[in-house]
């Protein structure tokens, strides 16, 4: 049994949306975007792990701030999961010092507030009774997706992705999908600006999910603040994607 907690999954600010960011159970956060920012301080002390999709500011903004309000109120590091690719650019533009200080090596080196423990795609972490296992992304910077398996059931989270073959590959082999959870950005009117930065728009997310062999509920994240409603409209009037929900934040999904 796993519990999803969306904190946020809007492709922008403003009034009530917040950024991309799951809470697995209390402990592990995917991506951390400006929801995490809506945790009370004993929440955020209870993060242990982050997953880290993509270096946009979107997904990885609350990271700093939450390294910096748990330090010195919890005895353990929080530890980072992501690719080489991703981890050199969180310590080559984020903590660096000049943004925000460098918390791998603070208090020292030998205890870390900031541990960071590198993955590939295709490889399982286990975490109490989850397991994450990263999937392929294509997107315009390293990215990753992650596939959220309780046992009983699972959920994908395609990050921040225009699919791709192995995405879709590894996504059909899951026997025991309930969720997908797959962004689409742009409005079909502006298709152009979604293949530029590697987005979905309605057209291209239908394309997408004919891909998808099993029929897990499928729900849209990342919805462009203005345009929600537009993309969601086009959405509905596709019969390939009609049964696709917004995702909303404060939602919980159940594995």
């Amino acid at each position: 049994y796993m519990q999803v907690k969306v904190l946020g999954c809007g492709g922008g600010i403003g009034g009530n949306m917040r950024t991309t960011a799951l809470l697995l159970d209390d402990d592990v956060l995917i991506d951390a975007g400006t929801g995490v920012g809506d945790l009370s301080l004993e929440a955020l002390l209870k993060i242990d792990h982050i997953f880290v999709s993509h270096t946009h500011i979107d997904h990885i903004g609350f990271i700093p701030l939450l390294l910096d309000t748990v330090m010195g109120l919890r005895e353990h590091s929080v530890t980072v999961h992501a690719t080489c690719e991703v981890i050199d650019i969180l310590k080559q533009h984020i903590f660096n010092w000049l943004v925000w200080p460098d918390f791998s090596k603070i208090p020292n080196s030998a205890l870390p507030f900031l541990i960071y423990n590198e993955i590939k795609v295709g490889q399982s972490v286990q975490i109490n009774h989850k397991t994450i296992t990263v999937l392929p992304a294509s997107h315009v910077v390293p990215a990753v997706g992650y596939l959220l398996d309780s046992g009983p059931g699972s959920l994908v989270f395609t990050g921040d992705t225009a699919g791709g073959e192995d995405f879709w590959q590894a996504v059909n082999q899951v026997n025991n999908l309930k969720y997908l959870i797959i962004e689409t950005a742009f409005s079909n009117a502006e298709a152009h600006l979604a293949i530029l930065s590697k987005h979905l728009c309605p057209d291209t997310l239908a394309m997408e999910l004919s891909h998808l062999k099993s029929s897990p509920q499928v729900f849209i994240t990342h919805l462009k603040p203005g345009e929600d409603s537009t993309i969601m409209q086009e959405i509905a009037a596709n019969p390939a994607t009609m049964h696709c929900i917004a995702l909303r934040s404060q939602q919980v999904l159940e594995l």
